[in-house]
């Protein structure tokens, strides 16, 4: 199953984010940037310990408190086809005195940022914080598209960013809610 949308710019699709054959690739990290479950655990599982070692460098000289919520941070992509992995802390649904679509929608546009800042073309994500942070999935699908949208809107040089779901289920939910 794969779909297209903004002039091929955008695809959506079912799969393992981290066999994407990618520039980089956009971990659903948490705070504390030393892995976790879900995608988070597969990124740093199948990247190996260089990944772990530059997250630990990262909260040592940059982030020693963890990476706040919304921001994005690049270290190498490890034994991963992708040369690289954005990391960024998505809202924990109902935890940010409304400030959930915001924050989630940083994720976005921090992690397409940075991609750009760092002469990247093709990026891949998972659905940011609908798994153990909870946020719904037909309201990310809103957000996410259209703070993709909106990114692309002012930007020439990414030429791809996939959206990555586990299962069709979660692929066929976004397409019917996206905003594109």
């Amino acid at each position: 199953m794969n779909q297209d949308f903004l002039n091929n710019r955008v695809k959506v699709k079912v799969g393992d984010i981290t066999r994407e054959n990618v520039d980089a690739i956009v971990n659903a990290a948490n705070s504390t940037l030393l892995g976790g479950g879900g995608v988070d655990g597969a990124i740093h599982a199948a990247g190996g310990n260089r990944i772990l070692e530059e997250c630990r460098e990262i909260r040592r000289t940059e982030y020693p408190s963890g990476l706040p919520t919304g921001e994005v941070v690049i270290t190498s992509g490890g034994n991963l086809t992708a040369r690289f992995v954005l990391h960024t802390v998505g809202p924990i649904f109902g935890g940010n005195n409304g400030d959930d679509a915001k924050l989630l929608a940083n994720c976005y546009k921090n992690s397409l940022a940075l991609a750009v800042e760092n002469n990247l073309r093709t990026i891949a994500f998972p659905s940011i914080s609908t798994g153990a942070f909870g946020y719904p999935k037909h309201g990310a699908a809103q957000i996410s598209s259209m703070a993709i949208k909106e990114f692309l809107a002012g930007d020439e040089n990414l030429q791809e960013i996939r959206l990555v779901f586990f299962s069709e289920p979660d692929a066929q939910r976004f397409i019917k809610h996206q905003k594109f």
